[in-house]
């Protein structure tokens, strides 16, 4: 796994954000597993302010109550202790009911009071297009962490080849299991890629044929860094519908970060 003590630049660059006068709430979205809540905590710890972690990754249902005591208990730290303010970092903010309506009710009540209460959402992928209530761009500053670097691979005894990261990718947690491909194959699939696309794609957005999408799935991985059309897809899935269907799941797995495809490219602006 990688060492503790390694920082990734999105720490720095998260550091560099807190650290501006109070003007955006600060997003980590990413897929399952690639470091989102590592980089969110080495910030807050290296912040020099006082900071509140709460995570809605429960058994247990959460809605904007919830939201609502985080912040408060954040409150307490930013009014009693230290005048220059305090962070809040909510993680897997998007399994809570109605998150972005609540977000934005809490962000709106410190910008009246002038709080200097900072706010940290970390997120997933899939939940990238939401909103924070109506002011997604001018509230929301977003950072994508997309997994090991080569750097961070390089700096950990586990994985120092660059063949290694090439060939097993970039999620931190099956590093220590790459010299164990039955193993690390088990735990990609049931630890990533199923939870991805059952709870992330599925649960959170809207389709009809879920056995498309997994198929549409297998189909890239088999065809990864090829040249597959949409039509000769039709030919070889079943009940696959159009290619604006292909399309829109073909994004959805892309927003999740399973799936992606690079679409032809052409100098002219038609």
């Amino acid at each position: 796994m990688s060492k503790p003590n390694f920082a990734r630049p999105h720490v720095a660059e998260l550091l560099r954000r807190l650290a501006e006068p109070r003007r955006f709430i600060q997003v980590l979205a990413g897929a399952r597993q690639v470091g989102k809540t590592t980089v969110a905590r080495q910030a807050a710890e290296r912040s020099g302010l006082p900071w509140r972690y709460a995570s809605a990754d429960e058994p247990t249902l959460r809605d904007a109550h919830w939201i609502a005591a985080q912040w408060d208990a954040t409150r307490l730290l930013a009014d009693g202790v230290d005048p220059a303010g305090a962070l809040l970092v909510l993680d897997e903010v998007q399994k809570v009911a109605g998150w972005s309506d609540a977000v934005k009710a809490q962000w709106d009540a410190d910008t009246h009071a002038d709080r200097p209460l900072q706010v940290v959402l970390v997120r997933r992928a899939a939940e990238r297009g939401a909103h924070l209530g109506e002011a997604p761009v001018r509230e929301a500053d977003q950072l994508e962490p997309a997994g090991q670097a080569v750097a961070e691979a390089a700096a950990d005894e586990q994985r120092g080849r660059a063949e290694q990261y090439v060939l097993h990718g970039a999620y931190p947690g099956a590093a220590a299991l790459v010299n164990q491909p039955d193993r690390w194959a088990r735990y990609v699939r049931d630890a990533i890629v199923e939870p991805t696309i059952a709870r992330d794609v599925l649960l959170l957005s809207r389709v009809d044929k879920p056995a498309l999408l997994r198929q549409l799935f297998l189909l890239g991985c088999e065809y990864s860094g090829q040249v597959l059309s949409y039509t000769k897809m039709l030919g070889q899935l079943q009940d696959a519908g159009n290619t604006t269907t292909l399309a829109h799941y073909l994004d959805l797995l892309a927003g999740a970060g399973m799936l992606a495809g690079i679409p032809k490219y052409a100098a002219g602006a038609v």
